[in-house]
């Protein structure tokens, strides 16, 4: 067990420099930091600099506010296998897969639609928090946004506030794959496209 004390002492000492870089690369202030994570000013920056010890109280709203994953903080060990290992979510007959693990901000998933997949006479269109942004893999997509009525096929991609009244399904003979990126607070998926010229 004494032997486990330097590897501990190690990743503990290395935490303060990976918190300062991380609030760095966001262009973060100390005293907006301490706004979001409700930590003194004085507490981050004696865990920056490594004069404070890190506590799991400490690092779980410093992990929230900086959207990485707690593991990430302390530098914990590769765990092998790369590949993310997501579980299917069945949500009103759809497949909803989920290609990322972070904790907020953007989130992207594989839906896969059966086809005449939901059966609603007349849908039900809804509102919420966020922005999606969709992409057509394969099939088709019905799409109810607003006053519109599309039908998307392959190669086709649509993004909307959804605050807008929406509703999709497929209204073809065989399953729709749509990969999806959604933003739970309105954030924008920022597309950079080449000049032509």
């Amino acid at each position: 067990m004494e032997d486990d004390e330097p590897a501990l002492d190690g990743v503990l000492q290395s935490v303060g420099p990976r918190l300062r870089a991380l609030r760095q690369q966001r262009a973060v202030t100390l005293a907006q930091l301490s706004t979001t994570t409700g930590i003194s000013v004085s507490t981050l920056s004696r865990l920056e600099s490594g004069q404070r010890r890190p506590t799991l109280e400490l690092l779980l709203p410093l992990a929230r506010a900086h959207q990485v994953p707690l593991d990430e903080l302390v530098d914990a060990p590769p765990t092998g296998d790369p590949r993310i290992h997501s579980r299917p979510i069945t949500r009103h007959g759809m497949t909803i897969l989920p290609l990322t693990r972070r904790p907020g901000g953007l989130q992207a998933y594989k839906m896969i639609i059966p086809p005449q997949q939901p059966l609603e006479p007349t849908p039900e269109l809804k509102v919420h928090e966020g922005y999606e942004w969709l992409y057509i893999l394969s099939g088709r997509l019905r799409l109810m946004l607003g006053e519109h009525d599309l039908v998307l096929t392959p190669g086709e991609v649509v993004d909307f506030d959804t605050h807008v009244p929406h509703w999709f399904g497929n209204p073809g003979p065989e399953p729709a794959e749509v990969l999806s990126l959604f933003g739970p607070q309105g954030e924008r998926l920022h597309v950079r496209a080449r000049s032509t010229s």
